[in-house]
């Protein structure tokens, strides 16, 4: 087990079994935050970044000064807001992966947060699964040639909206007469994903004189690769477009991937490598979303 003890010159000091010191892995709290950031992807970055502003400037004071108690508050604050219990569950997450990791490093005498019990949330998936016939609008409405592509490829990869934006020429390749595309998505891992036919003409229509370097879905405005907001806004408007009411996010997309390919009779293990989830749990929950029989059904005639 491993100690902290005071040190006047250097804040804290970490002291293993043997008595041997450790320097202090950060100097500051917006140190710790750096470390605690580095490697995370833009997008959980910027989240992250906005929920540790937050808890800060509501607790006004050092991290190793704060009690268990602010950090309930600050929780019973967010509640109080109006804020979706989701995003309070991520706010929250966000704090207690930040004190945890500060201690883990030494830099934090205690872990205050881990005694934080954030209480459970009803699991929204069902209501953000589209229809197939909902998804086919959306793409067979959408006239823009590159619009409408990514519309297809969100659809039948299971891609992240990061993982889209990121596109190279080189992540695609050739097989027979289809492809494949190779993404680098979340927590630093690297998949491959077969794609239809009909999808992958779509994508070489694009590329034209474009070079392996290149992205595969440019910006209008100086052929960059396109912004992860831009892709949002396509999908919403495709959505409206499509007559769909709900606040649809492209990331609606990957789960409709996922409940329709298992809804079709692709296995479940499948459709976990196709997606990336660590854990065949995680893809079950489709299953538990969209149950295609119920008890229910037999009990009347």
């Amino acid at each position: 087990m491993m100690h902290s003890i005071e040190n006047q010159k250097n804040g804290l000091v970490t002291v293993d079994e043997s008595g041997l010191s450790i320097p202090s892995q950060a100097d500051s709290d917006q140190h710790l935050v750096q470390l605690w950031l580095h490697g995370k992807s833009d997008h959980t970055q910027k989240a992250y970044s906005k929920d540790w502003t937050l808890f800060l400037s509501f607790v006004g004071k050092q991290l190793s000064q704060v009690t268990l108690g602010e950090i309930q508050a600050f929780f019973n604050q967010l509640v109080e807001s109006g804020l979706k219990p989701s995003s309070v569950q991520r706010t929250m997450a966000a704090v207690k992966s930040l004190f945890a990791f500060g201690h883990k490093l030494g830099y934090l005498r205690f872990d205050v947060a881990r005694s934080l019990t954030l209480p459970p949330i009803r699991d929204g998936l069902s209501d953000r699964i589209l229809e197939e016939s909902d998804v086919r609008n959306m793409i067979a409405l959408e006239r823009h040639p590159r619009n409408k592509t990514i519309l297809l490829t969100l659809y039948a990869g299971g891609f992240r909206v990061s993982e889209i934006s990121n596109l190279k020429w080189s992540d695609l390749q050739n097989r027979k007469e289809s492809g494949q595309i190779t993404v680098f998505g979340k927590g630093g891992k690297t998949r491959t994903v077969l794609i239809p036919k009909s999808v992958w003409y779509s994508l070489l229509l694009l590329r034209k004189d474009a070079g392996e370097n290149d992205p595969v879905f440019r910006s209008r405005k100086g052929g960059g690769h396109l912004d992860e907001s831009m892709i949002w806004r396509i999908v919403s408007k495709a959505a409206k477009r499509a007559g769909i009411e709900k606040a649809v996010s492209c990331h609606w997309l990957r789960h409709a991937h996922a409940s329709h390919s298992l809804d079709n009779g692709a296995p479940i293990h499948l459709v976990q490598s196709t997606l990336g989830h660590a854990s065949i749990a995680t893809t079950g929950r489709y299953l538990h979303a969209r149950p295609n029989d119920s008890s229910a059904n037999y009990l009347f005639d």
